[in-house]
């Protein structure tokens, strides 16, 4: 039996044949065409080991029927948001991310893989990125660029016990590909606060989402020199930011294996107590960070620091026996002078009204504010609520209060305004010290991380998880899938807010000290809000919803042996740029 269908010349032609009780069928790519009046067919190929809707596609298109995206004889039955996905996809495996997890596929490979692209594109709870899983209630392609089929979301925490396994080992792959021996390290320390009530991990401590009411946990995290991701630990909620270091050092040196290493932290983190005890005499490692303010003041006062020598100059070094065998280099930046100047301004005059209304309370008529010791209750409760009430003077009597500013003290203050010292142990030969304070400025990256983990894109609270493991892998997600984001950043400067010529921003530089200029290039972004190609300029959020709306059509054929297949939809502009910096195709 032979059925033809039939588009000029052209047609699919199917034999079915039995044998054995067995049907076996043949389809054939024809060409027919006239002999001596007679008609002949040639085959031109054996189609026959494509998929039946395959098949039945090119034997209705031969046919005359009409082709995808017209309604007659298609039905679309699902439209999923596809752009997004697929970029994070295929910068995740362009970088290697899911060889550095898991060399072979895998379930929880893939689960993994779908609640790193989810963090990124549309950050959830493991409940809601399970739903949005499903086929029934999807709503990315997520799932049916993963092949992933998931009954509810155990499966995904068993993925994160999975995770948390190998996290050492993840780590240990990322660090042999970012950091070399003498590498800079970057660290820095951060917390979000505990939605939940059973983690032994969430203690109350030192909240810098300003959450005073809830407990909270700590994480610290290792950058390269260039801000990329290596590894994050997650403390207890009232770790102090210092006791967190000998476990980096101990990562560092042990795990990574890299001998020599130049460890930057802030004054916070790198203080004096913990060079002494864990930094100090440890061959092959050398740090960078900076004076407190107290420290800083007592140089002054010693004459070693002489504020009116900046007069001229932004940058210099100086020696003290306070710190032997170390560099200091004291820097001016006149911006942050006047910024702080203005901000005292600011915070003097509104604790000055405050205590305005104490004074106001004591000599009104109707029940006037009487006892010193109401009156210093009241005071006692706003005196420090802009963190100045130092540079205030305070009489307190029975009946009456008065107050007045510390002028010296301010004055005292206000001449350090704008300097800072850097503290390193690094060589002259080693690192310059405009090189010195570039690499402690350089945490800035890593507070730029910490920033997208926590708020702008990544969303790492609210935290529900009970388990130690389960926080830890939560965190361990967050910054996999910052690490995606921080490679998809760097390729598609160009379209985004981002300035691609640094090179050229850096030479526009007066000093290491000044604030970093925007390169031309840049500016014209900030001005016009449009690309060099006319492409309208965007932020890494807006840019992810833009591709979202390049879509995967899934369409089922209708008549009498119906088929389904997906098609995308045409990208504009801005997407296919956004593909082509990225080096993929949606």
């Amino acid at each position: 039996m032979i059925m033809a269908a039939r588009l000029g010349a052209v047609h699919v032609a199917t034999t079915r044949r039995r044998y054995k009780d067995k049907l076996y069928e043949t389809h054939l790519l024809r060409r027919s065409y006239r002999d001596q009046g007679k008609v002949k067919h040639l085959t031109v190929g054996n189609i026959s080991h494509l998929p039946a809707d395959l098949i039945e596609t090119i034997r209705r298109r031969l046919r005359g029927d009409l082709p995808p995206g017209v309604s007659s004889g298609f039905q679309i039955l699902r439209s999923l948001p596809h752009g997004h996905v697929a970029a994070v996809l295929a910068t995740l495996r362009q970088i290697g991310l899911d060889q550095l997890i898991g060399s072979r596929p895998s379930a929880e490979r893939s689960l993994i893989l779908a609640m790193i692209v989810a963090r990124v594109i549309d950050p959830r709870s493991k409940l809601a990125t399970a739903r949005a899983l499903r086929e029934e209630s999807a709503t990315s392609s997520l799932a049916v660029e993963l092949g992933i089929q998931i009954e509810d979301e155990r499966e995904l925490y068993q993925a994160m016990d999975w995770l948390v396994e190998r996290q050492s080992r993840i780590e240990n792959k990322l660090a042999g590909k970012h950091l070399r021996d003498g590498s800079l390290v970057l660290y820095d320390v951060s917390s979000s606060f505990y939605t939940g009530t059973h983690c032994t991990l969430a203690k109350f401590g030192h909240s810098r989402d300003g959450k005073n009411g809830y407990p909270q946990i700590v994480y610290g995290l290792l950058c390269d020199s260039e801000g990329c991701p290596v590894a994050i630990e997650v403390f207890e909620g009232n770790t102090a930011d210092p006791t967190t270091l000998p476990a980096q050092v101990e990562k560092i040196r042990r795990r990574f294996r890299i001998e020599r290493v130049v460890l930057v932290g802030d004054r916070g983190m790198i203080t004096s107590k913990r060079i002494d005890q864990t930094l100090r005499g440890v061959a092959g490692l050398e740090w960078i960070t900076a004076l407190r303010a107290d420290n800083i003041k007592k140089l002054v006062e010693q004459g070693i620091i002489e504020p009116s020598l900046f007069d001229e100059r932004d940058l210099m070094e100086v020696q003290s026996p306070d710190y032997p065998g170390e560099r200091l280099i004291v820097c001016h930046n006149p911006f942050l002078a006047t910024e702080r100047a203005q901000k005292r301004k600011e915070l003097l005059e509104a604790t000055e009204k405050q205590l305005e209304a104490v004074v106001a309370a004591t000599k009104r008529a109707k029940g006037p504010l009487r006892g010193k010791d109401k009156i210093g209750l009241r005071i006692g409760k706003l005196i420090n609520r802009y963190k100045v009430g130092k540079h205030f003077l305070l009489t307190i009597a029975e009946e009456s209060f008065s107050y007045r500013r510390d002028e010296p003290k301010i004055a005292a203050e206000a001449s350090m305004d704008g300097l800072y010292v850097i503290r390193t142990s690094v060589s002259p030969e080693s690192f310059t010290a405009e090189s010195a304070v570039r690499a402690y400025k350089d945490l800035s990256k890593v507070e730029r991380a910490f920033r997208s983990i926590k708020t702008v894109d990544l969303k790492i609270r609210p935290i529900y998880h009970w388990l130690e493991d389960r926080v830890r892998a939560h965190v361990f997600l967050c910054m996999l899938a910052y690490y995606v984001e921080w490679h998809m950043r760097q390729k598609l400067q160009a379209i985004l807010f981002d300035d691609e010529d640094k090179a050229c921003a850096q030479s526009l530089r007066s000093s290491i000290v000044a604030p970093a200029p925007r390169s031309e290039r840049g500016k014209r972004k900030d001005q016009t809000k449009r690309t060099e190609d006319g492409l309208p300029v965007q932020s890494f959020r807006s840019l992810l919803s833009d591709l979202a709306t390049l879509a995967k059509n899934r369409v089922r054929t209708e008549g009498a042996t119906p088929c389904e297949f997906y098609v995308l939809t045409q990208p504009t502009d801005l997407q296919r740029r956004a593909f082509e910096l990225l080096g993929a195709t949606p």
